[in-house]
């Protein structure tokens, strides 16, 4: 198989995917570019802080990516590259991309809140309870596993007298000056965008060529020369200031400027394709299908059957239960506008699926090395298919070295950002446990006010994570898989619950004090509480028309799509309206003023003072 065929055709049904799925997904679930996102509403200088789109694009990217959609595919490519494609394409634009947007789209509607408080919403505080200790041990395990995959990346080798093997150590040096001096670029980008207020697009270009500046100085100055458990300390004191640093000096603008890098290495990679291609050295040497069982075992050890193996194994690049703790954690809070959760959420997991396809042919291209041993760490695969590639193309022969080290290095770059957003997301949930809802740390009292402390949980986060790192990573990189798909499950299925619930009724409006709603399945009657409101037909003229003149007040004020449709569909949807009327019209119109101050548009505000919560009753 051509490896350029493999490329064109997967980028051709993503693109394809995201224009026509994912605009039906949000004219489905009424995205609503007039609201005001949490960013705004729940503005505080730390946490929620408005970001322009291209540089949210690029925090939420570099946070889900991490060395996922290179790990994964590149590994399961032991049971072919159909089963491989076929997971990334159909997984990514079903159910990944479903899953991440999702998940961002119901945080924007709990005020940036965790995907926890939409189980709470729909499942009641147990569920919440139970969703975030799992979770926050989900974090623990990123945190452990990137920390130690950036402490393996930039380690010293030593010789068998234990003195440094300079040589040796030569590239892992490198990788950590430039990953030092790219923070310290992050920390003066957002000074000046945020505090000296420099338009993004001169800053963007300055901070673009101070890119090339800290590579250029890297590759030549690389003094510092440090043990595997020293920078696994340095990298804790780095991710336990920079999670509890405001947002605007550290994680946007670094997010942002590491996304260059992801540009930098996707243009890389499509040259490298189509150029090889053209040299006539695209083949995609890896089996269509191997078998439903890993014989070949380059690592040493099978993944086992292909069920769940694959699934497992390729989760960034598919499904990743992380990816809804950071949509619903970081993303959530920064979003200056519901339009932009589509390509952020949905747009982002499709890129990371292109990566993945990428990763493909990296592999495939050095299959035989693969296959027998010679090159198996998955960033190794992914930096030398991807550098020899290229090098095939005249008069790029020479460029083999500068190149893989430039991809390792973006690698790097990922996964240290992918660990600095799960310290922050740990400590969100970890707050979460503790506070009651709608509480913020600042009201907690007695213990819960230590343990809420940002700074405190943050410390708890970084000494389990780190400590758990110092295992190796190795030991758990597989329970981390296991348990990220978990969670993606339980995440999928919270926010189909919640949009269950919420788009379930259409309540047309309220008039003297008596209400409309929709009820499409029959059973509003059966979970309406009966001990506040009456149902009845819409049948007397005056209510059908009052009705009509309800949907048609909405439609013109918010252009609703699914109060169109009654509206042209009139007379098949009058059999399913009731009739509520309330027993008691203030305490109703308190319970809807209740829900609205929670974030509730009115017409959900409405529907969920219909239900009344029948456990507060």
């Amino acid at each position: 198989m051509n490896s350029i065929l493999v490329l064109v055709v997967g980028i051709g049904i993503l693109i394809a995917g995201y224009v026509f799925y994912g605009k039906w997904l949000a004219e489905q679930w009424g995205v609503d570019p007039k609201r005001k996102t949490p960013a705004f509403t729940e503005e505080d200088g730390v946490d929620y802080v408005p970001a322009k789109a291209p540089v949210l694009m690029g925090h939420h990217f570099s946070s889900i990516a991490g060395a996922g959609p290179i790990n994964g595919p590149i590994q399961a490519a032991v049971f072919g590259w159909v089963p491989v494609l076929l997971w990334v394409l159909i997984g990514g634009i079903f159910f990944g991309g479903v899953h991440d947007y999702g998940a961002l789209f119901a945080s924007l509607r709990h005020k940036g809140q965790s995907i926890g408080e939409v189980i709470a919403d729909t499942m009641g505080s147990k569920a919440k309870k139970l969703f975030i200790v799992f979770a926050y041990l989900t974090l623990i395990l990123v945190v452990a596993a990137f920390g130690s995959i950036v402490a393996n990346t930039f380690k010293a080798a030593y010789t068998e007298s234990g003195a440094v093997d300079v040589a040796a150590s030569s590239a892992n040096a490198t990788t950590a000056m430039i990953s030092i001096l790219f923070i310290v670029l992050a920390v003066v980008f957002g000074f000046m965008v945020y505090r000296r207020n420099v338009s993004l697009g001169v800053s963007t270009i300055a901070g673009v060529a101070a890119i090339v500046v800290c590579v250029v100085v890297g590759l030549n100055f690389h003094p510092i020369y440090l043990s595997e458990t020293a920078w696994m300390v340095i990298v804790g004191i780095y991710i336990t200031v920079a999670s509890v640093a405001p947002v605007w000096i550290l994680l946007q603008p670094r997010d942002y400027l590491s996304s260059f890098l992801l540009y930098f290495m996707m243009i890389v990679a499509a040259v490298g394709v189509i150029g090889s291609a053209l040299m006539g050295h695209a083949s995609l040497d890896i089996p269509a299908f191997t078998g439903f069982k890993d014989t070949l075992a380059p690592t040493g050890s099978s993944l086992g059957f292909m069920f769940p193996a694959l699934f497992v194994t390729i989760a960034c690049g598919a499904i990743s239960g992380f990816h809804s703790l950071v949509g619903s954690g970081t993303t959530s809070k920064q979003l200056d506008n519901e339009k932009n959760a589509r390509p952020i959420a949905y747009g982002g997991m499709l890129i990371e699926c292109a990566l993945a396809i990428v990763s493909l042919c990296a592999v495939g291209y050095i299959w035989s090395r693969y296959a027998d041993g010679t090159t198996v760490v998955p960033t190794a695969v992914f930096a030398t298919g991807i550098s020899e590639m290229v090098a095939t193309i005249p008069g790029l022969g020479g460029s083999t070295h500068v190149l893989y080290s430039l991809l390792v290095l973006t690698v790097s770059v990922f996964c240290l950002t992918s660990l600095d957003t799960a310290t922050r997301l740990a400590r969100y949930m970890f707050q979460e446990f503790w506070l009651e809802p709608g509480q913020t740390y600042k009201e907690a009292t007695g213990y819960k006010a230590v343990l809420t402390n940002p700074v405190v949980s943050t410390v708890i986060t970084v000494v389990l994570g780190i400590g758990l790192g110092l295992t190796g990573y190795s030991k758990i990189w597989p329970l981390f898989g296991a348990s990220n798909q978990l969670l993606a499950a339980i995440g999928l299925l919270a926010v189909a619950t919640w949009l269950g619930k919420v788009g379930k009724n259409f309540a047309a409006g309220m008039s003297g004090g008596i209400a409309y709603v929709l009820d499409e399945d029959w059973d509003f009657y059966q979970r309406v509480n009966k001990d506040m409101v009456s149902l009845e037909s819409v049948e007397h003229k005056y209510d059908v028309s009052l009705l009509k003149d309800l949907i048609r007040e909405h439609v013109e004020l918010t252009g609703s799509p699914r109060g169109r449709e009654i509206l042209d569909n009139f007379g098949e949807y009058l059999p399913k309206f009731k009739k509520v009327l309330p027993h008691d019209y203030d305490k109703m119109l308190r319970l809807i003023a209740q829900m609205e101050e929670k974030g509730e548009d009115s017409e959900q505000a409405q529907i969920e003072a219909f239900y009344a919560m029948k456990s507060a009753k």
